[in-house]
C-alpha cells in the first residue's frame, strides 16, 4: 500500500502547545480555550497519527484562537497510533482495531463534558483523514453536532452516507490518491440528490492527502496559499453554523 501522506510525516518541527491535557472519564484529551468566555465549542478528530501529533495540536490552538473551546480527545483510547516508521502493508490490520465508524461512545463522552463542564451550548466538529471519516459518520448519526467539517475523509460503504443531519463541509485535495476526483464527483452528485441540509464540497488545486493540517514552518511555498485558504474556509463554515 502506497504511503498516502505525501508530506514527510516523520519530520515535524517542535510545537509549543497553548492548551493543556485533561482526563475525561476514560479518555485523555487536549483542550485549548479562547482568551474570553464562550458557550461555543469545537471537537477536533485527529488522523491516524493520534491526538498528540504536533499538527493536530496546532489546529486545536488555531480554532481556539477564533473563539471556540476546542478539544481533541484520544479516539484511540490509549492504544498505539500509526507512526511514520510503521509499514503500510500492516495498515489494514491496524485499521481493523481503529475503526473511524466506531467513535459514537467517545463522541458522547466528549459532548457531555463540553456541555456539563465547559458550559457549551453549540458544538461543531472538524476531522482530518481518519478523523474526516469519523466526522462524516457522526454527521449522519449525532444530532447534537451543529455543524461539521470533514477534511479528505469520507464514509465509503454505506447507502445512508448522504443523509446528513446538520450542515457539513467536505474538503479534498486535487492530487489526493486516496480519494479520486471521480469519487468526489460521484459523492457530490449523490449529496445533491439526497441531502436535506446545507453542505459544501471544495477541491483545492494541486493538494495531496493531509495538506490542510501542516504548521506554517512545514508548508511548501507553492502549497501555502491553498492550505491557508482551506483553513479560512473551515473556520468560516464553523462560524456560519456554530
Amino acid at each position: 500500500m502506497a504511503d498516502p501522506f505525501l508530506y514527510n510525516t516523520g519530520e515535524r518541527s517542535h510545537y509549543g502547545c497553548l492548551g493543556h491535557e485533561v482526563q475525561i472519564d476514560y479518555l485523555k484529551a487536549y483542550v485549548c480555550r479562547p482568551s474570553f468566555s464562550t458557550d461555543k465549542a469545537v471537537i477536533v478528530v485527529h488522523d491516524v497519527f493520534g491526538w498528540q501529533f504536533p499538527d493536530i495540536r496546532y489546529i486545536v490552538d488555531l480554532i481556539a484562537g477564533h473563539g471556540y473551546i476546542t478539544i481533541c480527545p484520544d479516539f484511540f483510547k490509549g492504544t498505539k497510533p500509526w507512526t511514520s516508521t510503521d509499514h503500510w502493508a500492516d495498515f489494514p490490520d491496524w485499521l481493523k482495531n481503529h475503526d473511524p465508524m466506531k467513535v459514537d461512545k467517545e463522541a458522547d463522552v466528549v459532548l457531555k463534558y463540553l456541555k456539563e463542564q465547559c458550559g457549551a451550548k453549540k458544538i461543531g466538529i472538524v476531522g482530518f483523514s481518519w478523523g474526516g471519516m469519523a466526522v462524516h459518520h457522526l454527521m449522519l448519526k449525532n444530532p447534537q453536532l451543529a455543524a461539521g467539517v470533514s477534511l479528505y475523509g469520507i464514509v465509503r460503504d454505506s447507502e445512508e452516507r448522504y443523509s446528513l443531519l446538520s450542515p457539513t463541509f467536505f474538503i479534498f485535495g486535487e492530487k489526493d490518491h486516496t480519494i479520486s476526483l471521480d469519487q468526489v464527483s460521484c459523492f457530490s452528485g449523490k449529496l445533491k440528490q439526497y441531502c436535506k441540509v446545507p453542505y459544501k464540497i471544495k477541491v483545492y488545486p494541486g493538494q495531496v492527502h493531509g495538506f490542510a493540517q501542516l504548521k506554517p514552518e512545514d508548508m511548501k511555498p507553492d502549497d501555502k496559499p491553498y492550505i491557508e485558504e482551506a483553513r479560512r474556509d473551515m473556520i468560516d463554515w464553523i462560524k456560519m453554523f456554530v
